[in-house]
């Protein structure tokens, strides 16, 4: 296993005075060591990752890391800034810097050395001899924790002597202090990568308790791996914590037992008071009620909390049907749309190739395209309404879920069908999971009763209650689809254009994919219509930074030039993600521009009439679009005015910060732009 770092990866005299910057240069050590593949593809998932949640923790420390398919094997970078460097964290700049990489497929083992490290950082001694250190390759080796932090080994003991005499002040209402048994809690920590914050949240919480005298027992839910509490550890547990950013896994584990439900940054940053909390819930008698898939990440307090989190938690279950969609949408319509290049769009009327195939005809092979591919279609509905539920409820949903998306294919309800088909079938599970039953009977719950009654439900509810009218519904707006003309379809353009340019890659974009790849399904010329508007859309954000960091070079920093020429590459393959790194350095400016763009576009697209039958692919795929050169207009004319907007703003925020006579007001690329 080679090692996580080596001193070439140690820069003690980090100079860069942005998060972006300093990512840049830790990332361009790894990369010459040959741990990196392709440095900005690795940089953007970077990016996209810290737009997600700030990487910036108290104790002047910033931890920007991600998973990437650029990445060889398991790599740490570090770097020290004398000035401080801004990544978020409320107590201000960081002057210790990791930059973590994990492959896509990480093993255990290296995950497990990431996790230790994450868990370290919150040791103090630790954090000092890394400010204190001045070797490269000393400060590596301490890093590896091949070289002590400090002596601890004497003062190990001196903690565990301070540590007995705080435990009978858990419990002074007792009479016999030696007899009194600590407050136990059980916590659960995890983050969206399971990289560094899971861990870090477990050891800020399990030192906050060995201060206190309480017995902490945490459940890391990260990607070193996910070992359930034992049941017993559970059930004598006096109270529960919950510091996560995505579901906590097998909820109903803790059913019963007082609950403190926040963020994983709250777990590190305020442990003291989670425990200070929990202890009062208990004291109170305060019960959470908790379902299996019940409960989310609790974002802020105060009024209007509840509504923040309901909101957050129906997206994250549409995103779950959504992201698990995706693949089947990907396969599926390109197998399909190169049986049409291959055969023309009379294939989709061929006989079934298991009667009849010629293996020296090329329609006999396009039809075994098309008819795969259409086959990978078909499921686009169960395994959205599926996910949903799955989303929702955990496992005992995903049947109920996949019959009623079934069942919505069956009466014509199509995608929107698919979406009330997993929403109810989430919260028909979740009712039942709130009904108390026997001890002897939780053990078949899941896998025989739930489903059993859950699907049994659902189906009753789509055959005969809301199928119908959701099938009318469908129908209505594939006949409104059909007669977009003028106006009308111009301005379904502009607002499909919006939404695929305002978070790209977000929720709002994935509504507006998941609309248009509904559709095709089922195509009309409609739908294909909205298909072409929706990718040409998409295909705007990159285009247009890659073509403002081309004109106008000196608004945009080294990095972000760099950024520029990924970024044809990226937009031209409709990888709209490929502009976060511009967004997340200047969302004022960046984000409006290339909305701007994508409404021209999305506009123009819809009134030449152009057409697509493939749900990805970008240039790629020109000859599978109907008015080919119209529609390549139209994203041409979106990217010119992103770019333009871009420019315009920049430039205007260039010159209106320099002061008379400044060499920026006059474009001398010596001075750095503050974006």
């Amino acid at each position: 296993m080679s090692e996580l770092i080596t001193a070439d990866l140690v820069d003690l005299d980090l100079s860069a005075t942005t998060k972006d910057a300093a990512a840049r240069s830790l990332a361009e050590r790894m990369a010459a060591a040959h741990r990196v593949t392709d440095l900005d593809g690795f940089l953007a998932d970077v990016a996209a990752r810290e737009a997600q949640m700030p990487t910036g923790l108290d104790g002047g420390i910033g931890i920007p890391h991600c998973r990437s398919e650029h990445v060889i094997a398991p790599t740490l970078a570090f770097g020290r800034s004398a000035a401080g460097i801004d990544f978020g964290a409320a107590d201000g700049p960081a002057d210790l810097i990791f930059l973590i990489a994990a492959p896509a497929g990480a093993d255990d083992d290296h995950l497990t050395i990431l996790s230790g490290l994450a868990r370290r950082l919150m040791d103090p001694e630790f954090t000092a001899a890394l400010r204190a250190g001045t070797e490269p390759a000393a400060v590596a080796a301490l890093i590896r924790g091949e070289e002590p932090a400090a002596p601890a080994s004497e003062e190990e003991p001196e903690r565990g002597s301070e540590q007995s005499e705080p435990e009978p002040v858990a419990g002074a209402e007792a009479a016999e202090p030696a007899a009194v048994a600590p407050f136990r809690i059980v916590a659960v920590t995890s983050c969206p990568t399971g990289i560094a914050h899971t861990y870090m949240a477990a050891e800020s919480l399990t030192a906050a308790g060995r201060d206190q005298g309480v017995e902490i027992t945490v459940e890391t839910q990260g990607s070193a791996g996910f070992t359930k509490l034992e049941a017993a550890v559970i059930a004598a547990a006096d109270a529960v914590i919950w510091a996560h950013d995505v579901e906590v896994r097998e909820k109903g584990r803790f059913r019963g037992k007082p609950l403190v439900d926040v963020g994983v940054k709250a777990g590190i940053n305020r442990p003291a008071e989670l425990i200070a909390e929990a202890r009062r819930k208990a004291e109170r008698g305060e019960v959470a009620a908790v379902a299996e898939g019940d409960g989310a990440t609790d974002s802020g307090d105060g009024p209007g909390a509840a509504h923040v989190r309901f909101g957050v938690r129906l997206r994250t279950y549409l995103m779950s049907g959504v992201s698990y969609m995706v693949p089947f949408v990907a396969a599926g319509g390109l197998l399909i749309a190169l049986s049409f290049a291959i055969g023309g769009y009379g294939t989709a009327s061929a006989a079934s190739v298991a009667d009849h195939f010629v293996w020296g005809e090329a329609d006999s092979w396009a039809a075994l395209l098309n008819q795969i591919g259409s086959a990978a279609f078909g499921f686009l509905v169960p395994v959205l309404a599926g996910y949903i539920a799955y989303g929702m409820a955990d496992r005992p949903a995903l049947v109920p879920g996949f019959v009623g998306g079934a069942i919505a294919l069956t009466v014509n309800a199509g995608f929107l069908g698919g979406l009330v088909a997993g929403l109810l079938a989430g919260a028909v599970v979740m009712a039942i999971q709130r009904v108390p039953v026997h001890a002897t009977l939780r053990g078949i719950m899941p896998v025989l009763v739930i489903p059993l009654i859950a699907s049994a439900v659902v189906g009753f509810l789509m055959f005969i209650v809301v199928g119908k009218p959701i099938a009318s519904l469908q129908n209505a707006l594939t006949d409104w689809l059909n007669g977009l003309s003028g106006s009308n379809a111009v301005i379904l353009g502009v607002v499909l254009g919006l939404m695929m340019c305002f978070d790209m890659g977000g929720p709002l974009n994935k509504v507006a994919y998941a609309f248009a790849v509904g559709g095709l399904a089922d195509p009309t010329p409609g739908s294909l219509k909205v298909m072409a508007a929706v990718m040409a859309a998409g295909m705007v954000p990159p285009l247009a930074m890659a073509l403002a960091t081309t004109v106008r070079r000196k608004l945009f920093t080294k990095t972000e030039r760099e950024n520029g020429r990924a970024a044809w590459v990226l937009g031209a393959s409709f990888i709209t993600e490929g502009a976060i790194p511009f967004a997340a350095a200047d969302p004022l400016r960046v984000i409006p521009s290339v909305m701007a763009g994508g409404a021209v576009t999305g506009a123009l697209s819809m009134a030449f009439g152009a057409t697509l039958r493939a749900p990805h692919g970008g240039v790629f795929v020109v000859p599978l679009i109907g008015e080919p050169f119209f529609y390549l207009l139209a994203v041409a004319a979106g990217t010119l005015v992103a770019a333009a907007l871009v420019v315009l703003l920049k430039g205007a925020r260039r010159t209106a910060s320099a002061p008379a006579g400044d060499p920026a007001a006059s474009g001398d690329s010596r001075v750095a732009v503050i974006a």
